[in-house]
């Protein structure tokens, strides 16, 4: 099925042939090796973490659209329990976004740590056959015109490759596979010293995600709804020391008390760090058979909780691409579009979190009356605040589509009842592509071989005025009056 085959070195043994490997067993890497081992492709996730270290979870939050990829596998209802939900974004005091009016059965924020995720989509990659090696550090990449060999250094010190098809790297900021590539990794260093911690607080402040600045600092406020919230902040006045320098919740306190007025006697942290903060973003998602996901293909402030989120997202799109080219159902170029619609994604996310968290440091009178003026537009103007609603929350991004395409083409595919009392998002559960429309429908032969033979069809329970061709990952293939 992949053409792929074994070779030896005297260097290295070399496991059997994989269809893909994936590099990296974070939420990014996680969703798309349960999206190809549930599609029956054969795939390996090599993990430089031993086995059962997790991550030091730093992302907090799970959007609307997120949480939508989640029900269209069947794990949104199971993750909803584990955190708290939160309708209104407070940036600044002055502005307000409202998510109760989203389109979407999630119009909210799911506050949850990030393991809560991750155990989720690690036991469906694991059930669905995915294969996990532990202790594998990537120490290179090599492709050719049959396949990607991956070279690895186990925690023993014996080296091992890894033959495949294709190779996705989903292996965070530090990518060992972008660095084989060669790939740059543009952009700066946006805000350094950022103080982090999980607290308890003796005096709560309004249930909702709240951003502020004042006195030369920022801050931020996220409550978990177990009792603990994820405060973080950062104190122009400290804004050189480096990510290894020690810290306190002292100096946490005096940063929110800068930010809000108040340090709301937090007390008994649960972890404490430092870390800073870059915005870069790879010019090329795909180099050859090898292609960058997540974190390693794009880095931004943690403004809007974005970054995880933007990863699952990436997944989203190429593992179907990847499965149907591996199963001949669509030609190798389909992979292409993987930078075509993701790429222009990541840059938007790069720019609506870095405005967020500028506009948290403005310090000077010119830069607060920016902020001043960008509050009274996003409050005042319904379409400026629908946009940026929908950016944030992942719901308005849309892919583009070729020139004559229907409008829905491109867009995101609402949840809806269909005749037989089920939603669309159950039946995008299968991995297939979906037909809502007559019976007798017919596709062009070209869209036809794309949606494979198992491709179902359905009805919708009410008159919707287009028949829609529904992607697997949730996204309108074609569509017609």
């Amino acid at each position: 099925m992949t053409g792929t085959h074994e070779t030896r070195t005297e260097q290295h043994s070399t496991t059997p042939a994989a269809d893909v490997v994936i590099v990296g067993a974070g939420p990014t890497g996680l969703l798309l090796a349960g999206d190809l081992a549930a599609a029956g492709i054969r795939v390996t996730v090599l993990e430089k973490r031993p086995a059962g270290i997790s991550n030091l979870t730093r992302a907090f939050g799970v959007h609307a659209r997120t949480l939508e990829v989640l029900d269209t596998r069947g794990l949104a209802d199971e993750l909803l329990p584990t955190g708290q939900r939160i309708t209104q974004l407070r940036l600044f005091s002055a502005l307000s976004l409202d998510l109760a009016d989203l389109p979407s059965r999630f119009p909210f924020l799911l506050i949850t740590p990030q393991y809560e995720v991750e155990k989720l989509l690690l036991r469906r990659a694991t059930q669905h056959g995915a294969t996990f090696v532990h202790g594998a550090e990537v120490t290179g990449v090599r492709q050719d015109a049959d396949g990607v060999t991956v070279e690895v250094r186990g925690e023993d010190g014996a080296d091992t490759a890894y033959r495949a098809a294709y190779v996705v790297g989903a292996d965070g900021v530090r990518s060992a596979v972008r660095k084989a590539l060669g790939q740059p990794f543009p952009g700066q260093s946006v805000i350094s010293s950022i103080v982090l911690a999980d607290v308890l607080l003796e005096s709560e402040p309004e249930l909702t995600v709240a951003v502020n600045g004042g006195k030369g600092a920022f801050g931020f406020m996220i409550p978990f709804g177990d009792g603990y919230w994820r405060v973080g902040g950062w104190n122009r006045e400290r804004a050189e020391i480096p990510d290894d320098a020690p810290t306190s919740l002292d100096e946490l306190r005096d940063i929110i008390r800068r930010a809000f007025g108040s340090d709301f006697g937090m007390h008994d942290e649960r972890w404490i760090s430092r870390f800073h903060s870059d915005e870069r973003q790879v010019p090329q998602y795909r180099t050859g058979r090898v292609f960058l996901a997540g974190d390693a293909a794009h880095t931004h402030s943690p403004a809007g909780g974005q970054g995880m989120n933007t990863g699952l997202q990436d997944a989203n799109n190429l593992g179907w691409k990847l499965a149907a080219v591996l199963t001949g159902r669509a030609p190798e170029a389909l992979l292409d579009s993987y930078q075509d619609e993701r790429h222009p994604v990541g840059s938007a996310v790069l720019r609506s979190s870095g405005a967020i968290v500028r506009l948290a440091m403005a310090h000077n009178p010119a830069q607060l009356a920016v902020r001043w003026l960008a509050a009274k537009v996003v409050n005042n103007a319904a379409p400026v605040s629908r946009k940026a609603i929908g950016q944030i929350t992942g719901v308005g991004y849309a892919y583009d589509a070729p020139r004559g395409s229907h409008p829905l083409v491109g867009r995101r595919a609402e949840d809806g009842l269909l005749a037989d009392g089920s939603r669309l998002y159950e039946a995008l559960r299968g991995g297939q592509f979906v037909l809502v429309g007559p019976k007798d429908t017919e596709l062009p032969a070209d869209v036809e071989k794309l949606a494979g033979p198992s491709c179902i069809r359905a009805q919708w329970q009410d008159a919707r005025g287009a028949i829609q061709l529904v992607r697997p990952d949730g996204y309108v293939a074609w569509a017609r009056d």
